[in-house]
């Protein structure tokens, strides 16, 4: 046919088509080779009990505040109060003490309970005020529950929020929450730097020596002193 020209585009890009078919069979093999590394580097971040962002349970529904408790609102009109991962992390499975009884009225920032861990203790303080009308009895047949489990079995009390509102309107929620814990664990970090510094005590008991990571339960075996401190700098600051 006259004006009619025919050209094979697999003759005049067959080196480009080439190359790039070549460059995915590369590419593919060695993403696959770094995120079955990365799988395995996280396996053994677990394993070895290395505290990192990731390991943080952050449930996107709930209200933190700034001293490490959550509450949440339920249908029924009651909130249900606990502690967060990364506090659990923090000091390992703990026992609780002095928990209220219900009918007891609370104010946002009375003392909620004690929580011990190798006879050291914290004070954990109310998010929200209101009337306590449950106290969860699973503390006294499994308290370890209460770290495999936080958010859903581990729960501390239900409370009858009297001004629920202005009360968690600060706190953080969703995304927000997620950024706050990830900044609270990079905090804690420096806070135990200080911390080994300021009290001597052997380093090579809290952080891994490659590449700096904070073990699990990094608390668990610091003096009464650290524990302390970490009460005045995380827990008693204004909720």
């Amino acid at each position: 046919m006259d004006g009619f020209t025919y050209n094979n585009i697999f003759e005049t890009k067959g080196i480009e088509y080439l190359a790039i078919i070549a460059f995915f069979a590369i590419l593919i093999p060695f993403w696959i080779f770094l995120n079955k590394q990365l799988k395995i580097q996280k396996q053994i971040q677990k394993a070895l009990g290395i505290l990192t962002a990731n390991e943080l349970r952050i449930p996107q529904g709930l209200f933190y505040s700034r001293n490490h408790t959550w509450t949440f609102l339920e249908k029924s009109g009651e909130a249900k109060v606990g502690l967060d991962d990364l506090l659990l992390h923090i000091t390992g499975e703990v026992k609780f003490g002095n928990l209220k009884k219900p009918g007891v009225l609370i104010s946002k920032g009375d003392l909620l309970a004690d929580i011990e861990h190798n006879g050291k203790l914290l004070k954990v303080f109310s998010p929200i005020s209101g009337k306590i009308m449950d106290t969860n009895s699973i503390f006294r047949k499994s308290p370890g529950s209460v770290n495999s489990d936080p958010y859903t079995k581990g729960w501390m009390y239900k409370i009858k929020p009297s001004n629920w509102i202005a009360e968690t309107y600060s706190y953080f929620l969703g995304e927000e929450a997620t950024n706050w814990s990830v900044k609270e664990l990079e905090r804690f970090k420096d806070f135990i730097a200080t911390s080994l510094h300021k009290y001597d005590t052997e380093s090579s008991t809290i952080i891994l020596q490659d590449g700096g990571e904070l073990r699990d339960h990094t608390l668990s075996d610091l003096p009464d002193e650290v524990w302390r401190d970490f009460q005045k700098n995380f827990l008693t600051s204004m909720v």
